[in-house]
C-alpha cells in the first residue's frame, strides 16, 4: 500500500514538473536594435499593414481616447476578471515594442507569449490572430514598426488572485487555443474566403458577437449567437438575428463601409469606431466580409413572414395626429416622453429607420436603446447626418425606464425586458 501512495505522490510530482517545464517553454527573445522602417521596409508592404492593422481594429483597442495617443495603449477593458489596460504597442525602445524582433511580434500575435516569455491575456483576441498568413504577418510588422513611437506606460493591470498570475494563462491556452493556421475553403468562392479570412482572423468578429463561457473562453457551438460586451450587446448575426429585414450583402457593405443603412439604422457604441476604421479600406474587402457574413444566415425567413414585419412596423409608426394612448400610467409616461423628446425625428415620414425594424429594438436585452438613450448617436464618418443627441442628463431614471418599456411594447410583439431599474442605476452610476 505504502508502495502505491509513493508511486502515486511521484508520478504527481512529475507531472506538476513536466507541467510547470511545458507551461514555461517559452524563453526570452532577444531584443533588436532600433529600426528604421523607412529602409527596412518597402512602402508597399507597409500600406498593405497599415490595411490590414485597420481590418484588426488595433488601434481602437491600443489607444484610449482619454489621452489620445494613438496605439499607446492605456485603454481599460473591464471583463469578469478585473480591468486590463491595453498595452503600448508603439516601436518605442523603453515603453512599447521597439526592441522586438519579427518574431517576437509573430509569437505575440499567434501565441500570446509576449518577447519576455511572458503570457499574454486572451482579451487580446490572439485566438483568431493565430490565423494570420505569413506575408500579412510581416506587413503588419512593417506597419508597426513605421508608427511614431511614444514614450507612454499605461496604468498596470488591476486583477486578483489567481488571475495576475500570468502562467496559468498556459492552462487557458491548452484549453482553447487553436494555433492551426487559416486555410480556405475549396467549396466557397475566393470573395467568401477573403471575407471569412478576414472575419474570422484579423477582425475577430466571433470576439464580440459570441458568448463566453466561465473562463472567458468563446463558445464554439455558439458562434455569432450575439453577446454582452462593454455594456452593450453585440447582436446575433447567424439564424438568431432579430433584424426584422433580413440583412443583405450590400446592405452589410453599407453597414459595415458607412456605418449606415436605410433598412437597418446606424451604428451607435463600439461598433461605430469600428466602422470608422472600414472607411477608408479597400472596398472589395468589404464585399468579401459581408460575403461571409450573409451566408452566416443560411434560413432566411420566408417573404411573407417579413411582409408582416413590414406592415406591423408600419402600423405602429409614431403619428403625430393620433398618438398612442395607454391605460397603464407607465407605458403612458413613457409615451409622453416619446413625444416630447423622440416623436419630432421617430415618426411617420421621417428619416429614421422605423423603430420597429430596427435590431436595436428588437433585441433580447435592453442594453443598447438605454446606452442610445443615455449618450445619443454620434454619427460614424460615413453617416454624418444621422446624428442624436443624448438624453441622459435630462432626464430622469425613471423617465428612461418608462420610454424603454413603452418602446418594447408600441414597436415589438416580443417579450418585455428585464431589469430596467439595474441596468439603467449602473448606467448612471459609471455615466
Amino acid at each position: 500500500m505504502k508502495r502505491i501512495l509513493l508511486g502515486i505522490i511521484l508520478v504527481g510530482i512529475v507531472g506538476l514538473i513536466g507541467g510547470l517545464a511545458w507551461a514555461m517553454r517559452y524563453p526570452a527573445l532577444d531584443p533588436i536594435a532600433p529600426i528604421d522602417a523607412s529602409m527596412e521596409f518597402d512602402s508597399q508592404v507597409v500600406a498593405l499593414g497599415r490595411d490590414l492593422a485597420g481590418f484588426g481594429d488595433c488601434s481602437v483597442c491600443h489607444t484610449d481616447p482619454r489621452q489620445g495617443l494613438e496605439y499607446a495603449g492605456g485603454l481599460p477593458l473591464e471583463t469578469p476578471f478585473g480591468v486590463l489596460y491595453t498595452t503600448n504597442i508603439t516601436p518605442d525602445v523603453e515603453t512599447g515594442i521597439g526592441t522586438w524582433s519579427e518574431e517576437a511580434f509573430s509569437r505575440a500575435m499567434r501565441e500570446g507569449v509576449d518577447n519576455e516569455g511572458q503570457y499574454l491575456y486572451p482579451a487580446f483576441p490572439y485566438d483568431h490572430f493565430t490565423k494570420i498568413t505569413d506575408e500579412d504577418m510581416h506587413a503588419l510588422y512593417a506597419y508597426i514598426m513605421s508608427l511614431e513611437p511614444i514614450n507612454y506606460t499605461p496604468p498596470e493591470n488591476e486583477l486578483g488572485f489567481p488571475f495576475n498570475i500570468r502562467l496559468s494563462l498556459a492552462g487557458w491556452n491548452l484549453l482553447f487555443l487553436d494555433t492551426s493556421r487559416w486555410e480556405p475553403d475549396p467549396t466557397q468562392s475566393d470573395e467568401w474566403n477573403r471575407g471569412y479570412y478576414l472575419a474570422d482572423g484579423l477582425g475577430h468578429c466571433e470576439g464580440c458577437h459570441t458568448p463566453r463561457n466561465l473562463m472567458g473562453a468563446e463558445i464554439p457551438s455558439k458562434a455569432y449567437d450575439g453577446a454582452i460586451v462593454e455594456g452593450w450587446y453585440a447582436p446575433a448575426l447567424n439564424d438568431e438575428t432579430t433584424s426584422a429585414v433580413p440583412w443583405t450583402q450590400i446592405a452589410l457593405v453599407n453597414y459595415l463601409l458607412d456605418g449606415w443603412d436605410v433598412d437597418h439604422g446606424v451604428s451607435a457604441g463600439p461598433m461605430t469606431p469600428i466602422v470608422n476604421h472600414l472607411y477608408d479600406l479597400p472596398e472589395d474587402d468589404g464585399f468579401a466580409i459581408a460575403k461571409y457574413i450573409e451566408s452566416l444566415r443560411p434560413n432566411l425567413p420566408t417573404e411573407a413572414a417579413t411582409a408582416e414585419l413590414v406592415a406591423f412596423a408600419a402600423e405602429r409608426e409614431w403619428d403625430p395626429e393620433n398618438p398612442p394612448s395607454y391605460d397603464d400610467p407607465g407605458l403612458q409616461a413613457g409615451v409622453e416622453a416619446f413625444d416630447d423628446l423622440c416623436a419630432n425625428c421617430h415618426k411617420v415620414g421621417g428619416t429614421t429607420v422605423p423603430l420597429a425594424l430596427t435590431s436595436t429594438v428588437r433585441m433580447p436585452e435592453a442594453l443598447n436603446v438605454m446606452n442610445i438613450i443615455f449618450d445619443g448617436v454620434r454619427p460614424p464618418l460615413g453617416a454624418r447626418d444621422h446624428s442624436m443627441p443624448e438624453f441622459g442628463a435630462s432626464l430622469t431614471d425613471e423617465n428612461i425606464a418608462d420610454v424603454l418599456r413603452f418602446v418594447r411594447v408600441q414597436y415589438t410583439n416580443l417579450p418585455a425586458w428585464e431589469h430596467l431599474e439595474e441596468i439603467i442605476a449602473e448606467k448612471r452610476e459609471n455615466w
